[in-house]
């Protein structure tokens, strides 16, 4: 049985997950999603949300393994600690269900699928296109950014953590985004 990478980016309004696994060497994103909890006001009750969505998506789709996006920065401490307490229902939905959770920062992870650990939501989606099956439907980018931390932990697990072959600093010109679509165009398909 394949394994299959549970990949969360915690959020207090919208909370996305993915599914990801990989047959007959293609990646194929099972399940891309948001639980969304705009509407509910109570944050208490959101977090419950997190806890209880998780947990049942780890119960009918037992990943293998979970990895979570780690919040780092932000302008205003109560949206963060509103974040930080997003990620750790999510983290013990995943411990309560037998799971460990390995966490990732947003750097780490744009890194491991563009080169750059700048890249923006436009080229990590891209990137992931052109590496991964995804749904018919378009992706939200809660969604994508699950589906991208799901990748970055199971390539991870094979040993690649990026862009291993070069030790080019991320700001420096040969660290920009055309030249490492030039530099690993086995990891873009059909270009």
């Amino acid at each position: 049985m394949p394994d299959i990478i549970l990949g969360i980016d915690p959020g207090s309004r919208n909370t996305g997950y993915a599914l990801l696994t990989e047959e007959n060497g293609q990646l194929i994103a099972l399940r891309c999603d948001v639980i969304r909890m705009a509407d509910i006001d109570d944050h208490a009750e959101r977090l419950q949300v997190i806890f209880d969505k998780i947990s049942g998506i780890i119960r009918s789709n037992k990943p293998t393994a979970c990895a979570v996006e780690t919040p780092v920065y932000g302008v205003d401490p109560m949206a963060m600690l509103k974040l930080g307490r997003a990620q750790a229902a999510a983290m013990l939905a995943i411990t309560n269900n037998g799971l460990s959770a390995v966490e990732y920062f947003p750097k780490v992870v744009k890194k491991s699928i563009t080169g750059n650990g700048n890249a923006n939501k436009e080229q990590v989606a891209f990137m992931l296109n052109k590496m991964v099956k995804l749904p018919d439907e378009k992706l939200s980018n809660d969604a994508t950014d699950a589906l991208a931390v799901a990748w970055c932990h199971m390539m991870k697990g094979k040993g690649i953590p990026g862009s291993a072959k070069k030790k080019t600093h991320q700001n420096n010109a040969k660290g920009d985004w055309a030249s490492f679509v030039a530099d690993n165009p086995e990891r873009v398909k059909g270009m």
